[in-house]
């Protein structure tokens, strides 16, 4: 069994809905040594979030931001937390509805994302700079 433990360092984007696997893979080449195993990824941030969905049609990754915004509205006046801009309390809610930790099995090197999956970055900020995940290999190599 071998491990190994990297940060990984997203660059900045945007609030939305990102595709972020050749950001990862770039930064994880050691993937294509393990036969077998479990790629962890856990962001560090309570304002962005990791899910996995749609790779091909970037509509979705739109509906996406469009639903948890209206779903999750800004500028609700049961929100105290408001100290960093109107999108900081509902960036918190995003973040704990879709998740801060993904686990995706490796096989003969690869990712085993489904044909139309992609690993999402979800920005629930509009500035929230550069992000950092804590990814984790685990497996036979």
């Amino acid at each position: 069994m071998s491990w190994l433990q990297k940060i990984i360092q997203l660059k900045p984007r945007s609030r939305g809905f990102h595709i972020i696997d050749n950001e990862i893979i770039s930064q994880l080449p050691e993937v294509a040594h393990y036969q077998i195993g479990l790629l962890h990824l856990f962001i560090q941030h309570t304002s962005a979030s990791l899910t996995i969905n749609e790779n091909a049609d970037p509509t979705v990754r739109m509906d996406m931001e469009s639903h948890f915004n209206k779903f999750v509205p800004e500028c609700q006046p049961y929100y105290r937390h408001d100290y960093e801009g109107d999108d900081d309390m509902p960036a918190h809610i995003k973040t704990s509805i879709l998740g801060c930790e993904l686990t995706i099995p490796i096989i003969q090197g690869r990712l085993q994302l489904g044909t139309w999956q992609g690993i999402y970055l979800g920005e629930h900020r509009d500035h929230g700079g550069v992000r950092r995940i804590v990814a984790t290999l685990q497996g036979q190599v």
